[in-house]
């Protein structure tokens, strides 16, 4: 009987070079025991190879809103080209093709229907929107090693004025394309947020670049006695209000105009809130901005910071691919990891710093930590 290979006393330099190897590759697709890891291994190797493709052909299916054209049942080929104005083959192909990636179900009879993955898709808030927003990623990413290089500017910047303090934040069309897109992407946050985070004990909290105040909308449904605060850029405020109004909160929230950039933060919060705020800025305003609420809050003050994190030394699909390039794209800010985060509140003289990793890496993770008490 042979030797069973010991895969952890192998070098793995050597390891490397067998995988490399296309005789060594040929050989363990005919053996059964490694048969099933090639195969795995080959799918997983084209899924990559393909990612640009699948991601476009989510594209069409949400720009042409397929999706919610299914979820009333299963349509013939012949009927959703019709409706969408696209030649009934290329329709078939396409159609084909969200099968292939698990949007859609082909039934016996050739039509098409939705998928429960597809019907979840239309289920998430704000997903939709950010997959029509990525046409401004793509274009940055067309050249992928220019990004890289940069020196040029990208869509995605000029389209996020907001983050910059720039001119183009004072457009009201910009700034509520902007606040409607946050809107319908914190719904998810706040949820884990709340999921991961105890506010028991909080009197009084303050969001900081709150947005429109989806996170705070949803604090106040879990405590309807705290004080809540709501601070950003006046143009925003402006959003803000009619948001709140709309979902019943009208007086319960107190708008502060703002900017944390340029101004100290108010004073009388217990608790701050930065969600989805730090990945948008650079090293130095992010410590500017801790300095601050560190000077905001009373003693035994607490701040919660909520937002997908990098895996760091243990990197992570979702956010050190997805994440990590569109913050570069953004050309500001960046993902940053526990540790890189850890050590910014320590500097600003954070103490109890907690993490907590979410379920949903890819919505958000948290975390905490306190003024000393006195």
């Amino acid at each position: 009987m042979g030797a069973v290979l010991d895969v952890k006393s192998v070098p793995r330099e050597w390891l490397l070079r067998l995988a490399a190897s296309r005789k060594f590759q040929a050989w363990a697709a005919r053996v059964p025991l490694l048969r099933r890891f090639a195969r795995a291994e080959g799918a997983a190797m084209f899924d990559l190879v393909a990612g640009f493709v699948n991601a476009q052909v989510l594209m069409a299916l949400v720009e042409l809103d397929i999706l919610a054209l299914l979820l009333r049942g299963p349509v013939a080929v012949r009927q959703v080209a019709g409706i969408c104005a696209v030649p009934q083959e290329r329709m078939q192909v396409l159609l084909q093709a969200g099968a292939g990636l698990g949007l859609l179900k082909r039934h016996r009879d050739g039509r098409f229907g939705l998928s429960l993955r597809g019907a979840a898709l239309l289920g998430v808030p704000g997903l939709a929107a950010m997959i029509r927003h990525h046409r401004a990623l793509y274009a940055d990413l067309a050249d992928p090693v220019a990004f890289l290089r940069g020196g040029q500017q990208t869509k995605l910047s000029q389209f996020w004025p907001y983050v910059f303090g720039a001119e183009g934040a004072r457009d009201a069309a910009v700034t509520a394309t902007y606040s409607t897109l946050m809107a319908q992407s914190q719904v998810l946050v706040a949820e884990d947020t709340l999921a991961m985070v105890n506010l028991s004990g909080v009197k009084r909290l303050m969001d900081v670049g709150g947005g429109t105040g989806a996170f705070l909308a949803a604090v106040a449904m879990a405590h309807p006695q705290m004080q809540l605060d709501l601070l950003d850029l006046p143009a925003v405020l402006q959003n803000a209000q009619a948001q709140l109004d709309q979902v019943g909160l009208a007086g319960r929230v107190a708008l502060l105009p703002g900017s944390f950039r340029d101004e100290a933060l108010p004073k009388g919060a217990d608790a701050i809130s930065l969600v989805r705020v730090l990945y948008d800025h650079d090293d130095s305003t992010v410590a500017r901005l801790l300095a601050a609420v560190f000077a905001a809050l009373p003693a035994g003050g607490r701040l919660v910071i909520s937002e997908p994190m990098s895996g760091g030394a243990v990197p992570d699909r979702s956010t050190d691919v997805y994440f990590a390039i569109y913050t570069l794209a953004m050309q500001t800010g960046r993902t940053r990891s526990v540790a890189e985060i850890t050590a910014l509140l320590q500097r600003a003289g954070f103490v109890n710093i907690c993490s907590k990793a979410g379920f949903r890496p890819f919505v958000t993770s948290v975390i905490t930590a306190e003024r000393a008490a006195a």
